[in-house]
């Protein structure tokens, strides 16, 4: 039922509060730098998604709060000395927690703020970790910045990709691998951003870093299907040969065996990879949304991340997509040799019935011939009986002293008792013959 609006008494579609809800049910934070903060992805099976709140509202009882009642797309909280963000996503739940009370003596990554959480509540979590990075902000406009080969030391002194976001107000760097923690790491330096601006461009770094990972889920599935497609096709190509090429008659019972064995491999693995190479899809352009948004500035010598994710991810999303456009095809043509094979094996089916026609039509001349013979002996065989019983008559009729010539009226009565049963034998068929067509009719 709609509700009812007690302002203006209108009826209300009982979407329209969680419509709006919607559109703000995962705001952008709003950080301060200097800030660090660590990044937790966890893709969770469909059974796992419970067992993950409950683990999620046990963390509350380390800081003595009082957990949520019911789970949400999005719920944040303040334990003080660190705050949490948790997520849900379709396949994944993400946690982003942020440290706001950085101690400038240590290392830019030498303070996480995966440390503000307890260690045995961080190894229990349920589900596989797909992306673990750490944060590191910086005020620029209190902390003058270092120059590259420092920057270069804190990220274990592997290759770099850098630029300015935000037409040049921040700084961005990172590796885009894992280091001796297991964990990715980012810098950014804030130089002229808002902390509401600062917090939307960290949900960016953080959506491009997370998004681009679940996109390359596919591709280790669309290498090794690859390999096996190429196999199909040959295969493939070898049976449609044999049809095209044919010059003695083929087994086609093989052939549709080996077709339908094509098709169903075919199937099986479509079912199996079209959500991951869709998924692929969806989430590369999330990733080109979220570069777009950017607006990055190079930093000279180095790859911008946009320049890089171009560079790296792009061909591995159109692998993907290779491998999944292969199988539709593949799919189509084992379709169509398939409809070439039943369409031979409905013409040999058609040529055999036109045989089986032709010697059904022989026989039954044959059959017809033998019929008219067999009349023409039942004709014989009905008049030399009825003749037979008529001289009974006729002797009967003698003896009894009426005179006649006995033997003359026996001779007559021979023609006119041939031709009455040929007469009615012939009406007989005829009035079968009428019967059957007026049932054919019907």
């Amino acid at each position: 039922m709609n509700q009812v609006n007690n302002s203006y008494g209108l009826d209300v579609h009982p979407l329209r509060d969680s419509l709006y809800a919607e559109l703000h049910s995962r705001p952008f934070q709003v950080l301060p730098s200097p800030a660090r903060i660590s990044y937790l992805a966890v893709i969770l099976r469909p059974e796992q998604k419970k067992a993950e709140f409950e683990h999620f509202c046990s963390l509350y009882q380390y800081f003595s709060g009082t957990p949520p009642k019911e789970d949400g797309a999005c719920i944040e909280v303040d334990f003080g000395h660190c705050k949490i963000r948790r997520d849900k996503h379709l396949e994944f739940t993400s946690y982003i927690i942020t440290h706001g009370q950085v101690d400038s003596r240590l290392g830019f990554f030498d303070q996480n703020a995966l440390s503000c959480l307890p260690v045995d509540w961080l190894s229990t979590i349920p589900g596989a970790v797909i992306a673990a990075f750490h944060i590191a902000i910086e005020d620029a406009r209190t902390i003058p910045e270092p120059d590259l080969a420092l920057v270069k030391s804190h990220f274990e002194g592997m290759r770099l990709v850098g630029s300015r976001p935000q037409n040049g107000d921040a700084q961005v760097w990172t590796s885009f691998q894992l280091h001796s923690d297991g964990c990715g790491r980012f810098l950014i330096y804030n130089k002229n951003m808002s902390d509401s601006q600062l917090g939307r461009m960290v949900q960016r770094v953080i959506e491009i870093e997370t998004y681009r990972l679940m996109a390359l889920l596919a591709l280790p599935m669309a290498r090794k299907y690859n390999a096996e497609l190429v196999a199909m096709d040959q295969e493939l190509a070898k049976t449609t040969a044999n049809l095209s090429d044919a010059i003695e008659p083929l087994d086609e019972q093989a052939l549709l065996s080996e077709l339908i064995e094509m098709a169903a491999w075919v199937e099986a693995t479509r079912a199996k990879t079209t959500f991951r190479f869709s998924a692929t899809r969806a989430y590369h352009e999330l990733v080109l949304k979220c570069l777009t948004e950017l607006k990055e500035d190079e930093v000279s010598g180095h790859l911008t991340i946009t320049e890089f994710m171009t560079r790296r991810l792009t061909p591995a999303v159109r692998t993907c997509n290779t491998a999944g456009n292969h199988l539709e095809s593949l799919s189509t043509r084992i379709d169509r040799v398939s409809d070439m094979m039943r369409t031979q094996v409905e013409m040999s089916i058609q040529s055999q019935n036109q045989q089986l026609l032709t010697s059904m039509d022989r026989r039954s001349k044959i059959q017809l011939a033998m019929q008219h013979t067999v009349e023409g002996l039942s004709v014989a065989a009905i008049s030399y009986y009825s003749v037979g019983l008529l001289k009974f008559l006729i002797e009967a009729v003698y003896d009894k002293g009426l005179n006649f010539d006995k033997s003359l009226v026996i001779g007559l009565s021979v023609p006119l008792v041939v031709g009455s049963v040929w007469f009615a034998t012939r009406k007989i068929h005829k009035r079968f013959l009428l019967l059957a067509k007026a049932k054919e009719e019907k």
